[in-house]
């Protein structure tokens, strides 16, 4: 933005209607919000940029005179009249409203308005103004977030697999703790948002409506107006910024999501069914399946996967296991503390017509004594564990003809849970996945 132009020393009449033009032009061109001014009518007689934008026009004279009741369905200029026949009548401001609008082409947009009176120099209500911030997108992400959250309870009660569906909700819970944060994040932005500065300077400036020029350039309140007009622009400008990177977080926490039912859905549609699968693809499943919480808690992953023949086994008990074993590494090196957190995945030959399935972590390790309970029902270590994971994991191996165990060196030195899986019958050797 420009410096502003320089203010003579003597401010006459026509200097001061200058530079109130300046001024106002300065907020209603610049300020991310849709701002709008209207007279006792509800009609148009100022708006801002995006306020234009909005309705695809580009000149403010086009929207002059003009009232709602020409952009807006008959329902919602009646709402909009009778709002601000309410605040002209009491002199009451209407803040932080979410407001649903219906385009000419039927699109939804939300918006989070606030309504003021606009008063003369002698305090008289002479019409009303406000500014609108779109939260369409929150919204969006609030209802995709209920349409996930209902396939996924659909999906896994098609496959009435309670053990699969309880790593999956686990996982999307943790992409969820991630979008609140996000939600917080975007919410607090808007809460905090410096728009009620513009409602402050217009109360300083009719407060000096008398003598606005000398104030201007002479007050030192006054000569610091439009230093604060362009920082508060820049700082819109930055905030709108900082909330929109909020919502592409969010939507790349949305794809997760669906990226983790899909996967359910498609493994609970062969629930049952054992068959030769390929050891590498289902590890990377489960991986991906965890991304979310091991990227964001900074875990290294390390990948080994040989050339091994297909096993025989049910896709859904496969990626149950290999899930909670993932999640409980991840879970044992984040309490260690330690920066250097690692997580080992192999793939590789076991005994003749066996393929054995590693995870291996860093973490905090198994005491001896524990290593022979860990895999009984409702044993745990965690403070609010159930000790269902394991001992459900050691459960559907045997039911595939396998075997799951441990192995840890004692506190401090990570753990190894081995998932060891029958070939399947003359299959052929498979190409290891890219590490």
């Amino acid at each position: 933005m420009s410096s502003p132009t320089p203010l003579p020393t003597e401010v006459g009449v026509q200097s001061k209607t200058h530079l109130d033009q300046i001024l106002v032009a300065a907020v209603l061109e610049h300020a991310p919000f849709r701002i709008y001014f209207k007279d006792l009518e509800s009609r148009f007689i100022a708006v801002g940029r995006q306020k234009l934008l909005r309705h695809g026009l580009t000149d403010h004279r086009e929207i002059v005179g003009k009232s709602d009741a020409d952009y807006s369905t008959p329902e919602e200029a009646r709402r909009t009249r009778t709002d601000e026949e309410y605040i002209m009548r009491t002199g009451t401001a209407l803040l932080n409203q979410e407001e649903k609008t219906v385009r000419p082409d039927g699109q939804v947009d939300w918006g989070l308005s606030n309504k003021l009176p606009l008063r003369d120099e002698s305090g008289a209500i002479i019409g009303t103004f406000g500014y609108t911030e779109d939260i369409t997108q929150e919204r969006e992400m609030g209802d995709s977030l209920k349409g996930i959250q209902g396939a996924l309870v659909d999906a896994s009660r098609m496959a009435g697999m309670a053990e699969v569906a309880t790593g999956v909700l686990h996982n999307v819970g943790n992409v969820l703790n991630s979008l609140n944060v996000s939600t917080s994040i975007i919410t607090s932005g808007l809460r905090q948002s410096k728009a009620a500065s513009l409602a402050k300077l217009g109360q300083l400036l009719r407060e000096h409506a008398a003598d606005l020029g000398p104030f201007l350039t002479e007050d030192p309140k006054g000569k610091k107006v439009p230093e604060f007009l362009e920082s508060l622009a820049q700082h819109f400008n930055a905030e709108r910024e900082r909330l929109l990177k909020e919502v592409e977080a969010m939507l790349k926490n949305v794809d997760h999501i669906k990226e983790i039912v899909s996967m359910q859905q498609t493994y609970a549609t062969m629930a049952g069914m054992v068959e030769p699968l390929e050891a590498a693809a289902l590890m990377e499943d489960a991986v991906r399946m965890n991304s979310g919480t091991l990227g964001r808690n900074q875990i290294k992953i390390t990948k080994d996967f040989k050339p091994v023949p297909a096993i025989m086994a049910e896709k859904g008990k496969v990626l149950q296991i290999l899930v909670n074993l993932i999640r409980n590494s991840k879970h044992a090196c984040d309490e260690t503390g330690r920066a250097d957190k690692e997580l080992t995945l192999r793939v590789t030959p076991g005994e003749p017509g066996r393929v054995l399935l590693i995870v291996q972590d860093n973490g905090i390790g198994i005491p001896p004594e524990n290593l022979m309970k860990i895999f009984r029902h409702g044993f745990t270590t965690k403070a609010k564990g159930h000790g269902f994971g394991i001992h459900s994991s050691a459960n559907a191996a045997r039911e595939m003809k396998g075997s799951l165990s441990v192995q840890s060196d004692g506190p401090g030195q990570g753990a190894t849970f081995t998932l060891d899986l029958p070939l399947a019958t003359a299959a052929r050797p498979t190409p290891a996945s890219p590490v």
